[in-house]
């Protein structure tokens, strides 16, 4: 306990913010692992049952829309339903914006792990700093080599906690950015489901589950890559 106390004052108190920044990372971390995994099971989810419905089955989609109603892509679903748009643009217009709206919720609380990225680093380098003048201090008033190898030594300590916690948080970083790409991808997708449902016939068939056009086809297929 003295020798950890020791370190946060040789390093000026910053070694102290460290596992609070620590501590910061993992709890944001793991609420956005947590509900954006759940947002795309529900739009995985949502888009099996979608491609079930009939085209032009509106109450299917309605019911559908009711019982995913608190979920990113039930809202889409209720937006489509409300759309007034007599044609496909107006539609997809409406869907779009839909989207737009979404995007915040979907990347909240992301920037606070680009911070730690950033910031912890820089925390421990000061706090390194910190301790490196106070170990040449030493050695100008008592004239002591080991004591500031030493003392140079402790110091790094603050730097190695500050890149431990960035290497952490820029792997959340990446990985959080990869799966709201797919969210985004998810909504694109079943965007283009509801304007089918909506403003086509399907195929020529009748075949259900396949999809009906080459932009459905091409989102599912960018969706299946990610």
């Amino acid at each position: 306990m003295n020798e950890i106390v020791r370190l946060v004052l040789l390093t000026g108190g910053l070694l102290a913010v460290m596992p609070l920044l620590l501590l910061i990372t993992l709890v944001v971390a793991f609420e956005r692992l947590y509900l954006l995994k759940k947002t795309i099971n529900a739009g995985s989810r949502i888009h099996a049952k979608l491609r079930q419905v009939g085209y032009g089955n509106v109450d299917g989609l309605r019911e559908l829309a009711e019982a995913n109603s608190k979920t990113l892509q039930g809202h889409l679903i209720v937006t489509a339903l409300a759309s007034r748009g007599e044609t496909m643009d107006e539609l997809d217009n409406h869907l779009e914006e839909e989207i737009m709206d979404s995007m915040p919720r979907i990347n909240r609380g992301l920037w606070i792990l680009d911070t730690s990225v950033t910031i912890a680093p820089l925390l421990g380098l000061f706090g390194t700093i910190i301790g490196m003048i106070q170990a040449f201090n030493v050695l100008s008033a008592h004239g002591g080599p080991a004591k500031v190898t030493g003392g140079i030594a402790d110091a790094l300590v603050s730097t190695g906690a500050g890149l431990l916690i960035a290497i952490i948080a820029v792997y959340f970083v990446n990985y959080f950015n990869a799966l709201s790409r797919r969210i985004i991808q998810q909504l694109e997708l079943i965007k283009v489901v509801l304007i089918n449902r909506f403003h086509t016939r399907g195929l020529a068939d009748g075949t259900v589950g396949a999809p009906s056009t080459m932009a459905e086809s091409r989102a599912a297929a960018e969706l299946a890559r990610v």
